[in-house]
Parts: structure tokens; C-alpha cells; sequence
């Protein structure tokens, strides 16, 4: 009996965990399939492709720069071209932040990058999804409600479209931008509200499509990889007994290729674990946004 060759895509995969995660998927998948190594400068995919190891699936290199608003849409009709569709999607493209940036000049890009590139992402490619498909966006722990407070909670819960994620997102980076930010609620580390964003993203869009995809095997859900030992982390922890990339990559590795587990779908995920999304204390109950 014939088997359809798996097709896998990786974002922000020419350093650390995404490049983890295109070895790994290389290895454990078979030698019919492609995997989709991504980044968005040219040299840098062709030169990470060219010094992968042999054997296991093919790897491909193609340019993908998240934070380009058409670039998501094109790459995922050229893959719908050549195979139809796709198995395994890691929404990993990330920009980092140090110590030392100023969150008001960065922010922009930051967000354009971590929150409008992972909704993008979720848009080309969910439609792609086959039979038994996985589509995992790369977060963080922090991207629950315990980091935000209470009286924001319902910026980010229950929304109804990736569009109103996409909103919410602007309303905290502009507040950041402006500065106003620093005189009320909001996280002075930029990360918590990009990672809650991220994670609110995954949330409404397994809303939307759980009827459809839960019969089909199909997983949507957000991932925390954990601490890794990685220069932006030793900016801002001491990560010398924190795990490689690749070590970090064997959970997310083993959550796309193994059998779904009942109640993953829609959550955020630490070594196969659902992290809660809120509080206890925290009813969930929507109020009216000022």
C-alpha cells in the first residue's frame, strides 16, 4: 500500500530550536517526505539546508519572513501547489529581546514579528491542514492570563476572530509605543502580553475549527519549550545547566508526530502537560472592553 508523503514547515528555523526542529523532524520522518526549512534571509536558509545531515526526509530551504504581510498566504498556496497540503506546521519565527532595548523603539517590529507573524501563519496554513495534521505555534509559560492583571483579562479571552486578537495586540503596542503602557496595567516585560497574545491566538482559532478538526485528528495548540541554553536566554538568566535546543525539541518533536492526546487541542502544552490558561478565581465571564 502506497503512504502519502508527509510534508513539515518550520519557521524561524536557521538557528537554535528551529533549527532543532527541522533536524529532528528530518530523522524521525521517512525518506519520502519534505521538510520545510524557513527563515527570511536567503543566504542563511541555503547555507543551515546545505550543512544538514544525511538521511531521513528531504530538507527544503525557503524564504519565509513572517512579518511580510503577503509572505505566509504566498508560501502556503506554492505548498498547496506541489503537495495539496500539508502535515506539520511549527510557528517558531521569533525576534528576540534584550536587557538593554528600550521596549518603546522595538516594539513594532516585535510584534509584527511574534504576534501578526503567528496570526498570519495560523491563517495560511490551518487551511492547508490534512487528515491527522498537526499546527503548533511556539510560546511560552508566560503566555497565560496568571501574568497579566485581572482587570485586562478579557482582552485576550473568549475573542471571537484572529482579527480581534490582531486588535488587542495593537492596543498593547501602541500603549507601548506612546508610553502610556509604563502608568497602567500592563507587564513592563514585553514578552508576557506577545506570549498571552500568541496563545489567544491559538485559543480562537481552535474555537472556530474544533467541530471540523477533532474527528479528523487534526492538533492546534500553543507549546512551551521551556528555559533553553541559548545566548538571547543567558542575557537574561543563567541558563548553563538549561537544556540544548535539541533537547528542548524532543517533547515538541514527540507532540507532531505522535497520537494525539485527548484534551491538547486548543491548549497551551509543557512536556505533554496543559498549562491552565487562568486563574482559578477567574470566571472567564467577558466584560466590556473600555
Amino acid at each position: 500500500m502506497s503512504t502519502t508523503p508527509k510534508v513539515a514547515l518550520v519557521t524561524g528555523a536557521t538557528q537554535g530550536l528551529g533549527l532543532a526542529l527541522v533536524e529532528g523532524l528530518a530523522q524521525r520522518m521517512a525518506s519520502h517526505d519534505t521538510v520545510y526549512l524557513t527563515g527570511r534571509d536567503l543566504d542563511r536558509v541555503t547555507q543551515t539546508v546545505e550543512a544538514m545531515p544525511s538521511g531521513g526526509a528531504r530538507v527544503r530551504g525557503e524564504i519565509l519572513d513572517v512579518a511580510a504581510p503577503e509572505a505566509a498566504d504566498r508560501l502556503a498556496a506554492r505548498l498547496k501547489e506541489l503537495h495539496g497540503g500539508v502535515d506539520i506546521v511549527f510557528n517558531n519565527a521569533v525576534m528576540r529581546v534584550g536587557p538593554d532595548d528600550d521596549p518603546r523603539e522595538i516594539v513594532e517590529e516585535y510584534a509584527e514579528v511574534n504576534n501578526f507573524g503567528t496570526t498570519r501563519v495560523l491563517r495560511a496554513f490551518a487551511p492547508l491542514l490534512r487528515d491527522d495534521a498537526r499546527l503548533i505555534v511556539v510560546a511560552s509559560a508566560l503566555g497565560t492570563l496568571h501574568f497579566l492583571a485581572p482587570v485586562l483579562h478579557d482582552r485576550f479571552d473568549g475573542l471571537a476572530s484572529l482579527d480581534e486578537v490582531d486588535e488587542q495586540v495593537t492596543v498593547w503596542r501602541d500603549a507601548v509605543k506612546d508610553g502610556s503602557a509604563r502608568g497602567g496595567p500592563w507587564p513592563g516585560f514585553v514578552n508576557i502580553p506577545s506570549k498571552i497574545g500568541q496563545v489567544a491566538a491559538v485559543r480562537t482559532l481552535a474555537r472556530q475549527r474544533h467541530e471540523q478538526d477533532t474527528p479528523r485528528g487534526i492538533l492546534l495548540a500553543a507549546v512551551c519549550p521551556g528555559m533553553m541554553n541559548t545566548p538571547t536566554s543567558a542575557m537574561w538568566w543563567d541558563v548553563g545547566n538549561a537544556p540544548t535546543p535539541a533537547e528542548a525539541a524532543v517533547a515538541l518533536l514527540d507532540l507532531a508526530l505522535e497520537p494525539v492526546r485527548p484534551g491538547h487541542y486548543g491548549e497551551l502544552l509543557r512536556d505533554g502537560e496543559v498549562l491552565p490558561w487562568a486563574p482559578r478565581a477567574y470566571g472567564g465571564k467577558k466584560a466590556r472592553r473600555p
